[in-house]
């Protein structure tokens, strides 16, 4: 069976690269746009009364993927991809929950991208917070000390690796 999307829009950042890049949204502050193609601009009607929404987005700078991969965070130990968010994967879909700003017409700007700029659009979904969100979480082998780490090295791989090396 195959498997087909249709883009329906650009993610625009100033991200150019994917090793300066944040590896989680919720800790970039960067503003960025969300343009969506005009064909599907008619699907933006309502998006505007949530504060945050999920983008789905193709990872099209991936390069291949392996099963076993080392994540940006704590890359002292190789998990399995589907235990870290790598963007090189099987099926190269990436993830973000970003607060809206603003629409007008056919373009979201958005806070807390984390994408690189050119990324294909795949989908939009609003998130809700009675639907969304879950209490007693298990984060697997992620824990507070990563999530620290994150912040401090300046959220990107390059910071992660540059922190790492100096320590």
């Amino acid at each position: 069976m195959e498997v087909t999307y249709r883009i329906i829009g650009t993610i625009h950042s100033p991200f150019t690269e994917q090793d300066t890049t944040p590896i989680q949204s919720i800790f970039s502050e960067v503003e960025g746009t969300i343009e969506v193609f005009p064909e599907y601009a008619e699907g933006l009607q309502g998006v505007e009364g949530f504060s945050h929404i999920h983008l789905l987005y193709h990872f099209h700078q991936a390069n291949g993927f392996r099963l076993l991969e080392r994540p940006f965070v704590d890359g002292s130990k190789e998990r399995g991809i589907f235990a870290i968010r790598h963007f090189n994967r099987p099926n190269p879909i990436g993830l973000s929950l970003v607060e809206v700003i603003s629409v007008e017409g056919n373009v979201i700007r958005v806070r807390g991208i984390d994408v690189l700029d050119g990324t294909p659009l795949l989908d939009i979904k609003p998130y809700v917070r009675q639907f969304d969100h879950r209490d007693d979480i298990k984060s697997g082998w992620v824990d507070a000390k990563h999530i620290d780490e994150v912040k401090l090295k300046s959220y990107s791989p390059k910071g992660l690796r540059e922190y790492e090396e100096s320590s």
